[in-house]
């Protein structure tokens, strides 16, 4: 459960208290019961979470907290927003888990919900200049070395002037690895429309980067 906007075990448990952690800064705790390893797992673990089980619930947490984010923190390009943005994800699924119904997969709904939570908070906080790691995105350029600065630079830039459903495209597929079943799940789209977003995306970016075309863009 949620207490005072960070995450605890549900108060019947007497596992010691767990706040929210940022994946990448904080050592990970020992999940208090297996992480799912098939769907049928999963969804004993769901029903247990449904019933009350606080284990489950920290179980369930542990599970998909990197990922929700990492795809919070590439489309925010913000720690703090990430976090923020990734716990009010939980917060909505742990609140609406009842509603789940098992027609997609359970990771698929939580990133659903963490699209959701972001593009709508960044767009009510209108932030703009933000950064994304890309040297996990040298596909678009279709090289193998890590970028020089100067192409970091102007990357970064390329990649924000984008407009909004084809920078969440990009990132989600060519930098976080969803497939474009998940996007478009995620985005209320239909999958030729994630392909074809996600084509222009990097046609836009090898416009931007032409200059670079000798060491990048192929």
């Amino acid at each position: 459960m949620w207490v005072g906007g960070m995450w605890a075990p549900h108060p019947t448990s007497h596992s010691p208290r767990l706040f929210y952690r940022n994946p990448f800064c904080a050592p990970r705790v020992a999940s208090l019961t297996v992480a799912p390893a098939s769907s049928v797992d999963e969804r004993e673990l769901i029903a247990r979470v449904r019933a009350g089980d606080g284990l489950a619930e920290r179980a369930l947490y542990d599970a998909h907290v990197d990922r929700v984010f990492r795809l919070a923190y590439r489309l925010a390009g913000d720690d703090d927003l990430a976090q923020d943005f990734t716990q009010e994800t939980f917060i909505r699924a742990f609140e609406r888990l009842d509603s789940f119904r098992g027609e997609a997969a359970l990771s698929t709904w939580l990133y659903t919900i963490a699209t959701t939570v972001t593009l709508n908070g960044l767009r009510k906080l209108k932030r703009r200049g933000r950064e994304i790691d890309l040297d996990h995105a040298a596909e678009v350029a279709g090289g193998a070395r890590h970028a020089e600065p100067d192409l970091k630079t102007r990357l970064y830039a390329a990649i924000d002037a984008l407009s909004e459903k084809y920078r969440t495209v990009f990132v989600m597929h060519d930098i976080e690895g969803y497939t474009h079943e998940e996007i478009a799940t995620a985005l209320s789209v239909e999958v030729g429309t994630s392909k074809a977003q996600l084509s222009r995306a990097r046609a836009k970016l090898r416009e931007a980067l032409a200059d670079f075309a000798g060491d990048w863009v192929s």
